[in-house]
């Protein structure tokens, strides 16, 4: 088994809150087996142009807390072309960098998968997206967060839909993926959850929205994922008005509110765990390979799968709602 001696850390797509304890984490870890640290700034642009910095403990100092990333995210289409993988891949390896850690989602990994084929890099994946829709993880850094953003909202828009007859539509992130919207949306009370994963009747809609103000409820809420069929909570609403618009209906429409903020304990540990355990896990010989936390233990998922595969949502979760609502 080949030595590591010197890695390099990347964020790369969207943020999610708890990048920032990842980054510490694999620092930290890699500064206690002997290992040198290369933080690599704007994700795989960064890596195409030598936007590098040396990483020391005191680099990671204070940021546990904080959301967003320090090595900041963005999104490369050169590197998406086999000569800007190319280009990255020797400047890195120019650094003496033997490893690869990045933290990201589905696109993410897809480029730290082809770079690993076509340059012998060893790689290691973290899952840091809001959305949780990576196969091989029971929760992906980030999601506790945005779920705790979206439901301290969702409980606000409540207050002011009680006082009034309104019909709220709330929109929350989720393109592909309908996990923030069922979670939310069950913690929230809401009387109607609409996800990508399901084809929901327009029929369907209105009669369960009409059963709920015939029952004297004076207000009501329905939680949307952004990907959802019908085009999301504005496209939703115009379906809705002529059968509904007597109700004020409103649409709030959550955005990116959902990917700032500090991150949760949740996050911060579950981010701690994984960083630290992506340095071992390189330490240790694998590469190509995800981290995950499945039944609070740590899996190896390869890098393959996480974007090919599809993870499902709990559609008992979903029967959950349909009762409570």
């Amino acid at each position: 088994m080949k030595t590591i001696r010197k890695i390099a850390v990347l964020t790369s797509g969207g943020d999610a809150p708890g990048m920032n304890a990842a980054v510490r984490a694999v620092v930290r870890t890699a500064l206690y087996n002997d290992v040198e640290v290369v933080g690599v700034r704007r994700g795989y642009q960064g890596m195409i142009e030598k936007d590098f910095v040396d990483l020391e403990g005191t680099s990671v100092s204070n940021i546990i807390q904080r959301g967003g990333t320090i090595l900041k995210s963005a999104r490369s289409d050169e590197f998406r072309t086999k000569e800007g993988r190319a280009k990255a891949a020797d400047n890195i390896k120019e650094l003496g960098v033997e490893a690869l850690v990045v933290i990201g989602g589905d696109g993410t990994f897809q480029g730290a998968t082809h770079i690993s084929q076509e340059h012998e890099l060893n790689v290691v994946g973290i899952p840091g997206t809001i959305d949780n829709d990576l196969y091989g993880t029971d929760e992906t850094i980030g999601y506790d967060t945005a779920l705790n953003t979206a439901m301290e909202a969702i409980d606000k828009i409540r207050d002011t839909a009680d006082a009034h007859d309104r019909l709220f539509l709330v929109e929350v992130m989720g393109r592909d993926a309908g996990f923030i919207a069922l979670e939310t949306g069950i913690a929230g009370g809401a009387e109607l959850i609409m996800l990508p994963e399901t084809l929901t009747q327009m029929s369907e809609v209105k009669k369960q929205l009409s059963d709920v103000f015939q029952s004297q409820q004076r207000s009501s809420l329905v939680v949307v994922a952004e990907g959802e069929e019908t085009g999301g909570a504005l496209k939703l609403s115009e379906n809705l008005k002529e059968d509904f618009g007597k109700y004020d209906m409103r649409v709030c429409i959550l955005g990116h509110t959902q990917r700032g903020g500090a991150p949760t304990a949740r996050d911060r540990v579950l981010a701690s765990r994984l960083g630290m355990a992506a340095v071992e896990t390189l330490i240790e010989g694998h590469t190509n390979v995800m981290i995950g936390l499945v039944n609070n233990g740590i899996k190896l998922t390869p890098m393959k799968n996480t974007w090919a595969r599809k993870k499902s949502i709990d559609f008992k979760m979903l029967e959950l709602a349909k009762i409570l609502s």
